[in-house]
């Protein structure tokens, strides 16, 4: 058998060493192209499933999961802006002390690790800051932002809301259908437990868009503590200062989801059960039971809901368009989705898909 000889490779010649101003703008490109890489390998199928066709409240996911890309889009660009800036400045630092090669390239990652952090707490306001001429332009360029924000708040509420009723609306119709004797009860409890385990899904979702509102909202804290100080505080306060009213109910009463008569039901309270009254809307008042089940009631059921204190503010409630009143309203609207969140989630444990219920 013949071979064939590989040819001769050409003498090893030494590479010509790169400057390190070439190596650094290696180091921040490859920072950058890494951290933007990071950022952006969630797929919609991924956070949610592909369509199976099975799945009645698809519309509804799929919109909620929709409203989530505005917060982690702009999360992104203020972490990548922040690591790009602080892996300039790093090189910048090490190049100025002397440093060569290896040395710039870590001054470079550190400065990168350093920038990210502020790009995603106080990058969003040192940028706001740096655009600005005066205060008053500073405040009126945070306003609209907080204004685009409130209005991207509210279709993320919408979405989740109607989700939730889809859901819960699902699990009380089953209900209905197994007193009506048209599901035997193992087939009514394997739809409730169906509904359930998509309800979980839908509300790991939720906090993952919540946590996304939530790192945009450190920056936007940052900003309004900056130029409206005490907004925060007073905002959250005035939210937590409603007494709850200890009662007992007269009669059987049914919980919504929300306080609306057209929200589904979630659980019944008892005659001579013992809860807890808060104020809401809507004429409604939000019970919570020993176990820490809560839902909305006809504050009309209770007499006692006459010595109840003043709502906190709603989620979509109009505000005025200056800076302060835009501020609270956008930090009302963060804590009021997070919190309708967390009640949700009690629900899902088990009174919103129990067959008693």
């Amino acid at each position: 058998m013949s071979t064939t000889s590989a040819p001769l490779s050409p003498p090893l010649v030494p590479a010509a060493q790169p400057r390190p101003r070439g190596r650094v703008q290696r180091s921040i490109a490859v920072l950058t192209a890494a951290a933007m890489l990071t950022a952006c390998v969630s797929t919609r199928e991924g956070r949610i499933g592909a369509d199976d066709g099975t799945d009645a409240c698809r519309a509804q996911v799929v919109a909620l999961d929709s409203t989530g890309n505005f917060f982690a889009e702009d999360i992104i660009r203020g972490a990548a802006i922040g690591a790009v800036g602080g892996a300039a400045l790093g090189a910048l630092l090490a190049a100025a002390s002397g440093g060569r090669g290896r040395n710039i390239a870590a001054g470079a990652a550190i400065g990168a690790v350093g920038g990210a952090v502020v790009g995603g707490t106080a990058g969003y306001f040192s940028a706001r800051q740096q655009q600005a001429q005066d205060q008053a332009s500073l405040s009126m360029a945070v306003a609209n932002d907080l204004a685009a924000e409130n209005a991207q708040l509210d279709r993320t509420w919408v979405a989740y809301t109607q989700l939730m009723d889809c859901r819960f609306g699902t699990a009380q119709r089953i209900r209905q259908a197994f007193r009506a004797g048209q599901v035997t009860r193992p087939q009514a409890e394997a739809q409730l437990a169906d509904v359930r385990a998509r309800t979980q899904r839908d509300l790991a979702l939720a906090r993952s868009i919540n946590d996304k509102i939530g790192e945009r909202g450190q920056q936007f804290d940052v900003a309004i503590e900056n130029i409206a100080p005490g907004t925060k505080d007073q905002v959250l306060s005035g939210a937590r200062v409603s007494r709850a009213v200890p009662v007992q109910a007269r009669a059987p009463v049914a919980l919504k989801l929300r306080p609306d008569p057209n929200a589904p039901e979630v659980t019944q309270i008892s005659a001579r059960e013992a809860v807890t009254l808060r104020p809401s809307y809507n004429g409604f008042a939000l019970v919570e039971t020993a176990s820490g089940v809560r839902g909305y009631a006809p504050a009309s059921a209770f007499p006692e809901a006459r010595n109840l204190g003043v709502a906190p503010p709603q989620p979509t409630a109009s505000t005025g368009g200056d800076f302060r009143s835009l501020a609270a309203s956008n930090i009302a609207r963060r804590d009021n989705f997070s919190q309708s969140l967390e009640n949700t989630e009690r629900l899902a444990q088990g009174a919103g898909f129990e067959l008693a219920s």
